[in-house]
């Protein structure tokens, strides 16, 4: 897309209110711009519509008119969540008229240079650690994107002083056409989200947009561990800067399994141990892959190894992502609404040697879930089974020969439903155990996000 200033006197469509759709609202209208927000849900639940409208902004809430998206309209920005099959992102494609996300309305303004991570899973994690490490690197990082601020409210802000460090979903980076980070991170590549993209194929395009305008100047940093990110080097005109749990490297960031060590490699013939992977401050072997991508990172902007050693002892983690709420009478509750596919689920399972209660379930995107069945038969003591597939994960768990299960079938609420759980949860379990809320499902059947059915679970924890 061009830049913002070049829509003045044109119209603009804005598909969704929410955090992003309002920030890329503002953007345009400064710029001159004619800009429409539209968005389905009734105006008694889009708050922002009255601060828009007071600038000068026109919004239509509760549907889609037929007539918002015409011949006459410039460009239409949408909400990542908004898939593709919707009649006004439909018109505009047919019509010729480009469809961005906020991500690619953000880069034409920043002009920092930017850090840009996507992945099936971690990244929220990596995104703060190299946002930390950049901190204490003195580097001035903004934090941004699916983590902490909209990224068109955070990058007109920045300057050429700072580094934008922007956790990226495919929703959003299907959505780029010119988005060009100076460094981008590919963590892992899993079935997810196929109800929106519609195809593993499509799923993974979107994905590998973070590295389609890169040049021999910047840099990709992709997991050497995982077959689909390798198989994407052959595309990757950056140079390539991996990181591996399972290989020594001759150039890249490397768990050595003799040594237990994290090592740098810089390419000629010096393999520098960092630190011991047991010191990274937060559990799982998934994490210390965390930490591989996020010192990869900081080390392609120049942090020195120190820092990054200190970063990653000192760091507890994140909300939401193998969270310790509380132990009572000897049972500790853990908080990992994070975990939106069943892959995160089974990692985070992976975690404790301790004999596990599980609650899991949320939206039904059309998995199976057999993938979880081998990990249940050797993890799992109970199950708690709650949202639209609280039946196929109930099978599973039946398949897996676990005889405590149990699914919430009557509430009146989604906090209802998991206060029922917990409770369930804790019935089932004894001195030792561990109650992990892992869901391996999105939360959009009964939760605006995970964030929300997290805090919903360690509000019921602390009320037990």
């Amino acid at each position: 897309m061009n830049h913002p200033r070049e829509y003045r006197g044109l119209e603009v469509i804005v598909l969704g209110l929410a955090r992003s759709g309002v920030a890329a609202a503002k953007l345009f209208h400064q710029k001159g711009a004619l800009v429409t927000v539209n968005d389905k849900k009734e105006r008694s639940a889009c708050p922002e519509a009255d601060e828009l409208e007071a600038l000068g902004i026109s919004v239509v809430c509760g549907y889609h008119p037929d007539s918002i998206v015409h011949a006459g309209v410039a460009l239409v920005v949408k909400n990542p969540g908004i898939p593709y099959s919707v009649e006004p992102i439909r018109k505009a494609l047919e019509l010729g008229i480009e469809v961005v996300t906020e991500v690619e309305v953000a880069y034409q303004f920043c002009e920092a240079p930017i850090i840009g991570i996507t992945g099936s899973n971690g990244k929220t994690t990596t995104t703060t650690l190299i946002g930390m490490m950049l901190d204490e690197a003195g580097l001035s990082p903004v934090v941004a994107g699916n983590i902490g601020r909209a990224l068109t409210e955070a990058a007109p802000e920045v300057t050429a002083e700072n580094w934008m460090v922007v956790e990226l979903s495919s929703f959003q980076l299907k959505g780029t056409t010119s988005f060009r980070p100076k460094i981008a991170l590919l963590l892992n590549l899993y079935e997810t989200h196929l109800d929106y993209h519609g195809s593993m194929d499509d799923y993974i395009a979107s994905k590998a947009k973070i590295f389609a305008n890169q040049t021999e100047a910047d840099t990709a940093i992709l997991n050497w561990d995982d077959a689909v990110c390798r198989a994407l080097i052959p595309t990757i005109r950056a140079k390539v800067f991996p990181f591996s749990m399972k290989e020594i490297l001759a150039y890249g960031v490397y768990f050595d399994e003799k040594t237990g060590a994290l090592i740098y490699a810089n390419g000629k013939d010096q393999a520098v141990p960092f630190m011991q992977a047991s010191e990274v401050g937060i559990p799982g072997s998934f994490n210390v892959e965390n930490a591989l991508a996020a010192a990869a990172a900081a080390l392609t902007v120049g942090v020195q190894l120190e820092i990054i050693a200190d970063v990653l002892r000192s760091f507890q983690g994140v909300e939401h992502r193998l969270e310790l709420v509380k132990e009572l009478d000897g049972v500790t509750f853990y908080n990992n609404s994070k975990a939106t596919n069943a892959a995160a689920s089974i990692k985070s399972i992976e975690v404790f040697d301790q004999k596990i209660i599980l609650i899991a379930g949320g939206l039904d995107r059309g998995s199976d879930y057999m993938e979880l069945l081998p990990t249940f038969r050797e993890r799992i003591k109970g199950i708690v089974a709650l949202g639209q597939t609280k039946e196929k994960i109930a099978h599973i768990a039946e398949l897996a020969g676990i005889s405590y299960r149990q699914t919430v079938d009557t509430a009146k609420d989604a906090a209802d439903a998991v206060s029922q759980a917990v409770q369930l949860a804790w019935q089932m379990s004894e001195p030792g155990d561990i109650v992990l809320l892992s869901p391996a499902c999105a939360s959009w059947d009964m939760f605006p996000s995970y964030e929300d059915r997290g805090r919903m679970f360690k509000e019921s924890v602390h009320n037990l």
